[in-house]
């Protein structure tokens, strides 16, 4: 499969509340992996609209979809990529339980979501991904007391067995002045694990 964008996407909740609209054009991305908790049916139109390949996993919220996977897997390259919300990795965000989850899907790349916060890291030659949430949406229990949730999403360029991760974020200077910082992060199968 030829490179394209993947929008990384999830914890939604509070669709009025999404500062991203403006820099995610249709035409632009071939995929978008929802990691849950929609929660309305304007956003999964959106959502819709943006890409040919809308591929959605159950959050915790998302009652209104009953038949939705917990979890999928999609390749891209040589990397096979698993997503998940994520409240059914238990303890929520543990390293250990990811790995084990990720060598469950026999993923290279393990998405999840439900903690709100963004994180990208390597473990034992996967790699872990939370897009954190798109709208900066409050979470009990997840982040440290006082800190307020950043919105964030993240773009996927896969080219073979590499992966670069665009992460976009809502930040906001001393001023109270919003802007959109971006990072990159790059993974790499390693030639082992390409080979078997």
């Amino acid at each position: 499969m030829a490179s394209r964008l993947v929008l990384v996407i999830g914890d939604l909740f509070i669709p009025d509340r999404a500062a991203f609209k403006k820099l995610l054009t249709p035409g632009k991305i071939g995929q978008v992996l929802c990691l849950g908790n929609l929660t309305d049916k304007e956003t999964y139109e959106f959502l819709r609209e943006l890409a040919p390949d809308l591929q959605i996993v159950k959050g915790n919220f998302d009652v209104d979809a009953p038949n939705l996977a917990l979890s999928k897997v999609v390749t891209h390259g040589s990397l096979r990529i698993g997503f998940t919300h994520g409240h059914s990795i238990i303890p929520p965000g543990d390293a250990d339980s990811l790995l084990i989850s990720a060598r469950h899907m026999d993923v290279d790349v393990l998405l999840w979501g439900g903690t709100h916060r963004f994180e990208a890291y390597e473990l034992e030659g996967k790699f872990f991904v939370n897009p954190g949430s798109a709208t900066g949406a409050l979470s009990t229990g997840w982040l440290p007391d006082g800190e307020e949730p950043t919105p964030s999403f993240c773009l996927m360029d896969v080219q073979g067995d590499v992966l670069v991760l665009y992460v976009y974020q809502l930040k906001t200077d001393a001023n109270g002045v919003e802007n959109v910082g971006v990072e990159k992060v790059s993974f790499r199968k390693s030639s082992k694990q390409a080979a078997s």
